[in-house]
């Protein structure tokens, strides 16, 4: 299957019963959706930094991964189309974010993307990501009777707006148990217990839209989330940064313990996906 995709859209397909998603790597701002902004760090302050760098090890494993290269400023591919919170009660961001994780403004008053301009991007970039996961779930489901979407993300240790204390290492998220068969779920809380880092399974991250939409146990389609604690893979300044102090570089000998541990699970994953043929 040949098919053409958009410059701003890597997708590194494989045959293997795997998906896996980087909604948040990207750091691109094109220029039109540049003006207003408060600065260009601000804007990518909360990416998810070095992710791609940490699952570089997906494709080998003949997984199908897919990453945008457009910053979550633009417009956030794991939130709700609709609007509605995924997190109600509780701070979180935007389909097209108007503030920090930390609540600082994106933009000048009274420069926030219009109504029309929310639609323009979400026809621009949200559709055709998630029309593009949902494609090569369905390529795979093809072959195999099960598949796994595992969604990658990572997050500042220490955001007070969002959370108390310091996030637990390894958080995963699948929606109160509904999006993955409880065995898979299981399966890489076991991995994380004996890596030494700490874990969580649905606290405060409970998985985004990415994982609440495609994740149908019952249909053979199993998403997790793994939320990631910066600090376990990358020399985390704990609480608030600054620009010139953020991100920290990249440091693959302090990341190889995590790097490990993900490893695992995703061969843990496709192991699950294959077992249930």
């Amino acid at each position: 299957m040949s098919t053409v995709f958009p410059d701003w859209l890597t997708v590194t397909r494989g045959d293997a019963p795997l998906v896996v998603s980087l909604p948040h790597t990207g750091t691109e701002i094109p220029s039109e959706y540049e003006r207003g902004l408060v600065s260009p760090w601000l804007a990518r302050k909360d990416a998810d930094w070095w992710i791609e760098r940490l699952y570089d090890f997906a494709a080998s494993l003949n997984a199908t991964v897919i990453c945008t290269t457009i910053s979550r400023t633009v417009i956030d591919v794991n939130r709700d189309p609709s609007g509605v919170s995924l997190y109600p009660g509780q701070a979180t961001t935007e389909l097209c974010p108007t503030t920090t994780f930390d609540g600082e403004p994106l933009y000048e008053s009274g420069s926030e993307p219009p109504t029309e301009e929310v639609a323009e991007r979400r026809a621009r970039f949200f559709d055709p990501y998630h029309t593009t996961l949902r494609a090569e779930i369905d390529r795979l489901r093809a072959k195999h009777a099960n598949v796994v979407v595992y969604d990658c993300h990572s997050i500042r240790s220490v955001i007070p707006r969002l959370f108390e204390g310091a996030l637990p290492h390894f958080n995963i998220g699948t929606n109160g148990g509904t999006t993955c068969a409880p065995a898979l779920s299981e399966a890489i809380e076991k991995i994380c217990v004996s890596s030494g880092f700490s874990h969580v399974v649905n606290g405060r991250f409970k998985g985004g839209y990415i994982t609440r939409s495609l994740g149908r146990p019952e249909a053979g389609v199993h998403a997790v989330q793994m939320e990631l604690a910066c600090r376990g893979y990358m020399r985390e300044p704990l609480g608030p940064v600054s620009d010139g102090a953020w991100p920290a570089a990249y440091d693959q000998d302090y990341a190889a313990p995590m790097r490990a541990a993900l490893t695992l699970i995703l061969q843990t994953c496709l192991a699950f996906a294959q077992s249930k043929a």
